[in-house]
């Protein structure tokens, strides 16, 4: 037994404990250089940087059809230069922050922002789609939280013999793949909808509900609450089985109602889970793009996601922006960062006190 311990406590056990750990956590921090933290920086340099074809001017002779009548013209003409791959030849400058400032609408920014003039400053792109972003996160994230909670509480309440269809069903929304989901709650309103033809007949008049930026927002931040709502509900339940059962009866006793027993006792007990579902609600609904793709709302309402993949569509010479996508890329991931300040804090503190 001594000899066993001793082989333990030498630097020849401690190694091999080391190897052991590396081998298991190796294989993950490759995965997140290679998969994460490699792109985000070529994306964070890109951004400093524009990347444009060569072009070159030569002269062109164009003939008209015929032999004895036959006009010929030369014209001066740019053209791409092609290299001897056959590729177009680019070259890279370093442009500093320029890329950001065209993203965030340079000089039409600051004149709209030194004039208060707000409707300018969200005719530009960038600003339009912070603005909605923002929004769409903050707007959505109570009705998360409340549904999901109420369903919770309905269910872990419910008879045992119907628990589990109440809870196949409420998962059905979460289930769905996110773009059928959003096609699915546009065919319900867009256009002939169901739901539009009953609203017509209801109020006698004609609705053209893809033609108001403010239903179509609705109907985003419907379907955002209805896809997001059952996961929520999914944790809350399982925090439920938690809760203590004597606090709970203690609460009784005193005569507690059912809305104090829910704030006093259960409420503080999910507190956690209510930080931790806000953070995944934060990060997920800051990156929104699905939406504007499943509601085609790109003329009314679009998402910084949303703004990033149309900087990277080529035009019609086939180029792409990609410095100032990658800028947008950057300047929504900043904004994910701020908007998880204020919860990651609350975590950071309640871990210490604990």
């Amino acid at each position: 037994m001594q000899r066993s311990v001793w082989n333990t406590q030498r630097p020849g056990g401690a190694r091999l404990k080391f190897r052991t750990f590396a081998a298991f956590v190796g294989p993950s921090i490759l995965m997140m250089l290679l998969f994460i933290a490699f792109p985000l920086v070529t994306v964070f340099i890109n951004s400093f940087q524009v990347t444009n074809p060569v072009f070159t001017t030569q002269e062109v002779e164009t003939c008209t059809p015929g032999f004895l009548t036959q006009t010929c013209t030369t014209e001066v003409k740019t053209i791409p230069v092609i290299g001897d791959d056959g590729e177009v030849v680019t070259v890279t400058e370093w442009v500093g922050f320029a890329s950001y400032a065209n993203v965030l609408g340079g000089e039409r920014a600051m004149s709209a922002l030194a004039g208060f003039d707000f409707g300018a400053l969200l005719r530009i792109d960038f600003w339009k789609a912070l603005r909605f972003t923002l929004t769409f996160t903050l707007f959505t994230l109570p009705f998360v939280l409340g549904l999901g909670l109420a369903i919770a509480v309905v269910v872990n309440n419910a008879a045992r013999h119907i628990k589990g269809p109440v809870i196949f069903v409420s998962l059905l929304p979460f289930i769905i793949t996110p773009v059928i989901g959003a096609l699915s709650i546009r065919w319900l309103f867009y256009g002939d909808g169901i739901v539009t033809v009953w609203l017509e007949a209801l109020m006698n008049t004609d609705l053209s509900i893809a033609a108001n930026g403010w239903a179509i927002e609705f109907l985003m931040m419907f379907y955002r609450v209805w896809h997001v709502a059952p996961f929520a509900f999914v944790i809350f339940y399982a925090g439920l089985q938690t809760v203590n059962q004597d606090t709970l009866e203690s609460a009784i006793i005193d005569g507690a109602s059912r809305w104090e027993r829910l704030r006093y006792v259960v409420i503080p007990h999910l507190m956690p889970l209510i930080v931790f579902i806000t953070l995944i609600h934060l990060m997920d609904a800051y990156r929104a793009f699905e939406e504007v793709i499943g509601f085609s709302s790109e003329s009314y309402r679009i998402t910084l996601q949303y703004l990033t993949w149309d900087y990277l569509t080529p035009d019609d010479a086939g180029n792409r922006a990609v410095s100032s996508a990658s800028a947008s890329a950057m300047l929504t991931m900043i904004g994910v960062v701020v908007l998880l300040a204020a919860p990651l804090r609350r975590t950071w503190r309640d871990h210490r006190g604990a």
